[in-house]
């Protein structure tokens, strides 16, 4: 067995009514700071906010009506779960889902909500596989893979059709890899219609999947870790999904964490649009590898929009904090009323706000007559910040960046 072309077609066309046709959309902003002519399809706009009820919706339609009434069983960090359940519940499916124990809570409680029995089991996903396997076979159901099943990809390669007949000259296509389904089915749909066209995988440095299998390495042989790209923290990449996507695809990057932060607040604070961190993926690698997009016409894909509000304010904070716009000053100075209303006046008249302050007269290495005060100030940008240093250094405030 293989993937076709036909196959993707098939699945379009079994999908049309039932998933969204998300929009594919220029973007100028993005294209000026890449560098590369950036246009986005944006799956976190489907109703479980990824593309992954593309194939969990094929699969399900062309299952028997005796596999139907026994339910379907998947192991899932969240997305393929979600569509699976909701597509499932709309079916009259049961559907079981067994997830990692450090799932996003957002993506447990979404799936729970769209009726699915979740049992958290495992550190990693393919923990939580073997566990969907020993169920599987347990209570009879049919296991739905988020990746290594022909008609999962072919679903997942309609992103690709409906970007290419919305900009049928794009030149370069990023893809996430994970284990390896988006790009096996994108890759197959894209090369069928535009043979010229590149395909790119991106995939976190921490779970290299892709990587490995093609260095020859043994799998599962990635470093592994807490990345914020969860979704696609495969250590094993699909058989089946490599078999379809190999030959397909042009190179694999390896992604540093930074570029996953900063690839969520661009899209954040320039699309206002919220995406998870595998999902930011595509952005990354023209953040990450300018010189590999510029100049070229490329076509991203949010793949998922799933992430938890307390990260994405994190991630948000974080990236003030590398654009200097939000730092903290040490002042070291004479324990003497007033100092601290200079202090904020001088950085109030230059236009900053201060966020916090911590005043420390107890630090041994300031003088016993003197104050030590951490101040966190938000500003425009570095130049900003610098000025402002500047301001209190010429008033006899001398500050250094904590």
């Amino acid at each position: 067995m293989t993937l076709s072309f036909d196959d993707i077609l098939a699945a379009a066309d079994r999908l049309k009514g039932h998933i969204e046709r998300t929009p594919m959309r220029h973007s100028r902003t993005l294209s000026e700071i890449t560098g590369a002519e950036v246009w986005i399809k944006f799956e976190n706009l489907q109703f479980t906010a990824a593309y992954k009820e593309r194939g969990a919706l094929n699969k399900l339609l062309l299952l028997g009506d005796n596999v139907r009434k026994r339910g379907v069983i998947a192991a899932s960090a969240g997305n393929h779960s979600q569509g699976l359940a909701y597509h499932a519940a709309r079916l009259g499916i049961p559907v079981t889902i067994v997830m990692p124990r450090n799932t996003p809570f957002v993506k447990v409680k979404q799936t729970r909500a769209f009726g699915a029995e979740v049992v958290l089991e495992g550190e990693s996903y393919d923990e939580a596989s073997a566990k969907a396997r020993t169920l599987c076979d347990e209570r009879d159901l049919e296991f739905v893979h988020p990746f290594n099943d022909f008609d999962v990809m072919a679903g997942q390669g309609t992103v690709a059709l409906e970007m290419l007949e919305e900009v049928p000259d794009l030149e370069i296509l990023p893809v996430p890899i994970g284990g390896g389904g988006l790009i096996a089915g994108m890759a197959t749909a894209a090369k069928h219609v535009k043979p010229d066209i590149k395909v790119i995988g991106l995939e976190p440095a921490m779970y290299p999947s892709f990587t490995t299998k093609m260095r020859g390495v043994n799998a599962g042989t990635g470093a592994g870790g807490a990345t914020i790209a969860e979704g696609i923290a495969v250590r094993q990449v699909g058989d089946a999904s490599y078999s379809v996507a190999r030959p397909l695809v042009d190179e694999v990057l390896l992604l540093e964490e930074p570029f996953f932060e900063r690839a969520i607040a661009l899209y954040c604070n320039v699309e206002k649009t919220v995406v998870e961190g595998a999902g930011a993926a595509s952005l990354a690698g023209l953040l990450a590898f300018p010189d590999r997009f510029r100049g070229k016409k490329a076509g991203l894909v949010i793949t998922g929009g799933n992430i938890d509000t307390r990260l994405l304010a994190s991630v948000l904070t974080r990236e003030l904090v590398r654009e200097q716009r939000l730092v903290s000053l040490r002042i070291i100075g004479d324990d003497r009323p007033g100092l601290l209303a200079n202090v904020s006046a001088i950085i109030g008249g230059m236009g900053a706000n201060i966020i916090e302050v911590a005043h420390n007269r107890l630090a041994l290495d300031v003088p016993a007559k003197g104050a030590e005060f951490d101040i966190m100030i938000e500003t425009r940008d570095a130049t900003h910040t610098d000025e402002i240093m500047a301001a209190l250094s010429a008033r006899g405030y001398p500050p250094r960046k904590i």
